[in-house]
């Protein structure tokens, strides 16, 4: 059953580098703006503690969730 004003949602992990601690804004805009041109609008950020690449550790980073309108 379709409901006229269903949405889908995506969530991306925004992890920052092991070394340095500042947030790359540059990295985040390009991040928006690729899925904005898919369609995606920005629902939330939550700052999260994400697993890194190497180790069992997780480095501090950003849950993006977007949404848009399903097709």
């Amino acid at each position: 059953m379709s409901h006229a004003y269903a949405y889908e949602y995506k969530v991306v992990t925004f992890r920052e580098s092991l070394i340095g601690d500042a947030l790359d804004s540059d990295k985040l805009e390009k991040t928006l703006n690729k899925h904005a041109a898919d369609g995606w609008a920005l629902k939330t950020i939550t700052s999260a503690d994400v697993k890194g690449r190497v180790g069992p550790g997780a480095v501090e980073g950003l849950l993006l969730t977007f949404e848009r309108p399903r097709a």
